[in-house]
């Protein structure tokens, strides 16, 4: 099953236009964030070159992306991380066994076709009866960064000098329809790479542009 990510600027242009799609979900996440002691979601003036236009950054299979989960879950408990071919139901037990250290997770604890990533540091993903009854835990861009950045060397990679992220989606997929196959590169963790790429360049691109990555 396929999903995407998508990048939403946070710019005046689109965040007080009165047909703002995301407006009632911007405000719930600045409640949110104003509960926990924290500045509201940054919303830029207009630039030149600037819209507010939503475009895809990256897109990935769902099975995949609960690999990733599962690696970094693993190195975070100290076990060995071994690939899997497929989700074997391994992942739950993780889930369960070290359930206090995957809420702590903006990588884990995050719906995976709904929510979003914002780009205000804070450590933990944030949770209220109104954020679980929609779209989820608000996650961090930089908390997601920088568990990308942990997980990275078990995947042979180089958080450093990562190699170039796939491109995105050319359209947007359903639930349904499978997602685009990673390149088949040479080595184990195929899968997980190809997710690690995509939700760290929409981690990347949030920070230097001042967007939302959004889940669908």
């Amino acid at each position: 099953m396929a999903c995407d990510l998508w990048l939403v600027p946070l710019v005046d242009v689109l965040c007080h236009s009165p047909d703002n799609p995301f407006a009632d979900e911007l405000a719930e996440y600045d409640r949110a964030l104003a509960d926990a002691g924290l500045p509201p979601v940054p919303v830029q003036g207009y630039v030149p070159g600037t819209s507010g236009a939503v475009a895809p950054v990256a897109g990935f299979d769902y099975a995949a992306l609960h690999l990733l989960r599962r690696a970094y879950l693993l190195q975070l408990s100290g076990l060995p991380v071994e690939p899997a071919v497929e989700l074997d139901g391994d992942y739950q037990q993780l889930l369960e066994m070290f359930e206090a250290s995957a809420q702590q997770s903006h990588l884990v604890w995050h719906f995976d076709h709904a929510g979003a990533y914002v780009p205000v540091d804070f450590p933990h993903p944030l949770v209220n009866e109104t954020l679980l009854a929609g779209g989820g835990p608000l996650g961090s861009s930089h908390g997601l960064l920088r568990e990308l950045e942990v997980v990275a060397p078990v995947l042979g990679i180089d958080p450093l000098k990562p190699p170039p992220p796939p491109a995105p989606p050319e359209r947007p997929t359903t639930l349904e329809e499978p997602a685009a196959l990673p390149a088949q590169a040479p080595g184990p963790f195929v899968r997980e790479r190809h997710v690690w790429l995509g939700l760290h360049a929409a981690a990347t691109r949030s920070l230097a542009q001042g967007s939302m990555i959004v889940f669908s």
